[in-house]
């Protein structure tokens, strides 16, 4: 498999519980797409996905499971996110009700308001939140296409 740092990584969550049952999705291609809050991207200096690049997805151990491609970007209200969105994040979500009920949580967590900064951060209709789109290229050394 391509070495950790030949392209950049690729985080799901936060390391445990959450982030290995998203590897997992992500590895029996049940799950094709996430979401963030763009406001991550711009507190953290990131660069938002473009579509085309690779990244290294790693595990809560921070070991190097796969390379993904973006294939969509988006960036929208959290208002508008469809119910096609929801079902592909591959959590078994059947609605975008239980899909936004869910990310709610997560990104009002305390985990994530202290890395914020800002312990009463809240979301709300008008969130700008980036939908990504991505198939998996590579895992455990094996070509995916």
């Amino acid at each position: 498999m391509t070495t950790h740092c030949a392209f950049p990584i690729a985080e799901f969550a936060f390391p445990g519980p959450l982030r290995d049952r998203l590897i997992a999705a992500i590895m029996d291609g049940t799950k094709t797409s996430t979401s963030s809050m763009l406001l991550e991207y711009s507190r953290e200096n990131e660069p938002l996905p473009v579509i085309g690049a690779w990244q290294t997805v790693v595990d809560s151990h921070n070991s190097a499971v796969a390379i993904i491609q973006t294939i969509a970007v988006e960036i929208t209200r959290l208002a508008n996110v469809g119910v096609a969105h929801a079902r592909d994040e591959g959590e078994g979500f059947v609605s975008v009700a239980a899909w936004r009920t869910v990310h709610e949580a997560f990104w009002h967590s305390t985990e994530l308001r202290v890395g914020l900064k800002d312990p009463t951060f809240t979301v709300d209709d008008d969130t700008l939140v980036v939908l990504e789109r991505f198939q998996v290229i590579q895992s455990h050394g094996h070509t995916a296409r």
